[in-house]
C-alpha cells in the first residue's frame, strides 16, 4: 500500500493511498497528527496516512471485524471489534475493553461516530445482512450505553449537524436514511422521519458526512458515486467515481477541504477487479467543500 498520484482518467478525484482493502471504512481526519485514520473491517487493520509526508502506517488487529473507530480527547483511540469497544493506547496496543454489546448475537458493530457532548454513537449490524437483528447506540464516556433504535439491518451512516440539532442514521439494507432530532445538551432524540428513501431503485446509501453548510454527504455502496444532499433533502451535487464501492468519506486537510473516500473490493469478480484497479483505496477530492472538525470521545 503506498501513496499515489491522481489517476488521470477522473480529473476530480485523486488517489491518496493506492491499496487493497477488502471493506475500507470510517476515515476521520485527526487535527492534532495532521493524519487521515480509517480501517479495513474485513481484513482487520488501522490504517493512517499523512499528507505532507505521504507517509502510510498500517497495523493489523487480531480480531474478526474491525468495525469503526473514534478519536479521544486524550489521544488514545476507541475502537469497534465484533461487538467490543476498546481503548487503545496507541494504534499496535490490543487495547482494553471498555463494553461490550449484545453479546451472543450474530451481529457486529458497524459505523459510529461522537457527537458535540463526548458520546460515541455506534450501530449494530447482522452478519447475514438480511436479518434486522441490529440497533443503534449511544455510548458515553463513562461506558454507558443507551440503545437508541432497534430491528437495523446494517447500520451506518451517522453524522451530525454543525450546531448539534441533529443527527443523521442510515440502514444500508432498508435503503432509507433517517434525521433525528437531537438535544445537544443530553443527548436525547426525538423525531425521527425519513430522510431519503432508495427503496424503489435499490441503491445502498453507506457512510455519511456533513459539511460546514450542514449538507449531508452520503457514499453509495455498488453505486459508483457520492452524492450531496441540501440539509431539506435535495440532491445538489453527484460525483462519480473509478469504484463501484465507496463505502465512506469525510472531510480532512490542513483547512478540511479535501474530502477523503474509502473504498472496498468486496463483493468484486475477478473481472471487475482487472477493470477497477482502484478498488480498495483511499480516493481524495481537493477542493469539494468544507469540512468540521471530528469530535473526540470524551476519555
Amino acid at each position: 500500500m503506498t501513496a499515489a498520484a491522481s489517476d488521470l482518467r477522473y480529473p476530480a478525484v485523486e488517489v491518496a493511498v493506492r491499496g487493497d482493502d477488502r471493506l475500507g471504512e470510517t476515515p476521520l481526519w485527526c487535527d492534532r497528527e495532521q493524519k487521515l485514520w480509517w480501517v479495513d473491517i474485513e481484513e482487520p487493520k488501522l490504517q493512517s496516512y499523512s499528507p505532507s509526508s505521504e507517509q502510510v502506517e498500517s497495523r493489523e488487529r487480531d480480531c474478526t471485524f474491525l468495525g469503526s473507530h473514534a478519536l479521544t480527547q486524550s489521544g488514545r483511540h476507541l475502537i469497534a471489534e465484533a461487538l467490543s469497544l476498546k481503548i487503545l493506547e496507541s494504534s499496535d496496543d490490543p487495547g482494553n475493553v471498555l463494553l461490550e454489546l449484545e453479546y451472543g448475537l450474530d451481529n457486529r458493530l458497524n459505523d459510529g461516530r461522537v457527537d458535540s457532548r463526548g458520546s460515541l454513537w455506534i450501530g449494530t449490524m447482522d452478519n447475514q445482512l438480511h436479518r434486522p437483528n441490529g440497533a443503534l447506540y449511544r455510548v458515553d464516556p463513562d461506558g454507558r450505553s443507551a440503545k437508541i433504535m432497534d430491528g437495523v439491518i446494517v447500520s451506518n451512516g451517522i453524522a451530525f449537524s454543525p450546531d448539534g440539532t441533529w443527527m443523521h442514521f442510515t440502514d444500508t439494507r432498508r435503503h432509507l436514511s433517517y434525521i433525528f432530532t437531537l438535544d445537544p445538551e443530553d443527548g436525547t432524540v426525538t423525531d425521527r422521519r425519513v430522510f431519503a428513501d432508495h427503496s424503489d431503485s435499490g441503491d445502498r446509501p453507506d457512510g455519511a458526512c456533513v459539511d460546514v453548510d450542514g449538507c449531508i454527504w452520503t457514499a453509495f455502496f455498488a453505486g459508483t458515486r457520492i452524492v450531496r444532499y441540501t440539509p431539506d433533502g435535495r440532491i445538489d451535487r453527484t460525483i462519480e467515481l473509478p469504484v463501484t464501492n465507496p463505502t465512506c468519506l469525510c472531510f480532512g486537510g490542513s483547512d478540511l477541504s479535501t474530502l477523503f473516500v474509502t473504498t472496498a473490493r468486496k463483493f468484486l469478480d475477478d473481472r471487475q477487479l482487472a477493470d477497477e484497479p482502484l478498488a480498495g483505496s483511499l480516493l481524495a477530492i481537493p477542493g469539494a467543500g468544507q469540512g468540521l472538525p471530528e469530535n473526540r470521545f470524551g476519555l
